[in-house]
This record gives structure tokens, C-alpha cells and sequence, in this order.
């Protein structure tokens, strides 16, 4: 477990700066509701809520597609050859197919215009309780508050009882947050700009 260390430090640091900087978005200022709750079976449910100035199927579109995700979640998101419902993301857009730097995600449901599900299958080399995060399921519930907006509901079910479920939930709780602000800025203010990102991100 000692050697492992390094890498995961290096796998974590290099998250956090990507959140770190995302986070510094003006739709920072997004109020988001998070709630935690145990479950009979031990595990733990984790809850995201935010209201997007978007329509139900706009919204959608940016969370069940490889081209929708590109516009807020990360600069690098593509389908898996041969394997329907796979895609592959990461915070590199340069990165090769299967780059150890890279996540690969399963969609389990795409029920238009109001669920979305999805699950990793395959973590960054070095990720902290891979084993215990493949396990999570996330979805998606959306809900129209209006012609032009909507409430987006995350829900991460599965997280362990234990000191790694603890310590995803922890990384989770902000990560999560983080990325549905930049959902909200995804519409207030337009598709993100990765290479301005990546710009900022170099100058530090």
C-alpha cells in the first residue's frame, strides 16, 4: 500500500485542480442542496440538487451524450468502440484510448427527457477505492420548473459503510457540487471553453 501512495496523491492533485478551477466560475454563487442518508443495507445515499436555466430536453441532451458531456464536464469524452453504452472521459483531451489517466463510464439507463444512469467501469490509474466506487450508481432525475428551467437531482447510491465509503463521500460530496455548478454555467453562460481552462490552469 506504501508504494501506491505517490500515484495516488499525483491522481487526486490533479482532480482537485481540475475542480479547483472550475469552481472559480461566476455560477459558483449556485445554490446546491446536498443531503446524505443511510440505507437498511449499510450503504450510503449521496444527493445533489440544483435548478438549471435550461429546458428538460437541452438538459438531457448534456448529460446522455459524448457531445453534451464535452460542453460542461470535461474536455475529453467519446464512445468506446464496441461497446454499446460505454464512453470514456478525462480532463486531457489529448489522451489516447485507454490512457491510464482516462475514466470509463457505462450509461445503465437514457429515458428522454427525465433519467439518466450511469456508472464508472474503470477508474484513473492510482484513483483511492477504485473497487469501492465501481460499485456506485449515479443518476439523474430531471424535473421542469418552468419553460426555460430545470431541476436536476444526482443521486450517487452505493456508497460503502467504512472508512472508504467515508472517504468517497467526502471527495464526492464537493466533486459532485462542483460539477453541477458547471452544468449551471454550461447554460448561463455558454458551452465551457476548455482551452481558455487549460490557459489558466498553465499560467498558475
Amino acid at each position: 500500500m506504501q508504494a501506491q501512495r505517490p500515484m495516488t496523491s499525483r491522481v487526486m492533485r490533479g482532480v482537485n485542480a481540475a475542480l479547483l478551477l472550475l469552481a472559480a466560475s461566476p455560477a459558483a454563487a449556485q445554490q446546491i442542496d446536498v443531503n446524505l442518508a443511510s440505507e437498511t443495507d449499510g450503504t450510503r445515499t449521496l444527493v445533489h440538487e440544483i435548478t438549471v436555466p435550461a429546458s428538460l430536453e437541452e438538459v438531457w441532451t448534456a448529460l446522455a451524450t459524448v457531445d453534451g458531456w464535452r460542453t460542461w464536464a470535461v474536455p475529453l469524452a467519446r464512445e468506446v468502440p464496441g461497446f454499446p453504452d460505454h464512453f470514456e472521459t478525462g480532463y486531457d483531451a489529448g489522451a489516447e484510448p485507454g490512457a491510464a489517466s482516462t475514466i470509463e463510464q457505462q450509461w445503465l439507463e437514457r429515458t428522454k427527457p427525465y433519467r439518466v444512469v450511469f456508472r464508472t467501469t474503470r477508474t484513473p490509474e492510482g484513483f483511492p477505492h477504485a473497487d469501492a466506487y465501481v460499485r456506485v450508481t449515479s443518476s439523474f432525475l430531471l424535473t421542469s420548473v418552468g419553460a426555460a428551467a430545470t431541476r436536476v437531482r444526482l443521486t450517487g447510491n452505493g456508497y460503502p459503510a467504512g472508512p472508504a465509503g467515508d472517504a468517497l463521500i467526502a471527495f464526492f460530496r464537493e466533486g459532485n457540487r462542483v460539477s453541477l455548478r458547471q452544468l449551471h454555467r454550461r447554460f448561463a453562460e455558454g458551452p465551457i471553453d476548455w482551452t481558455a481552462s487549460r490557459s489558466q490552469t498553465d499560467e498558475k
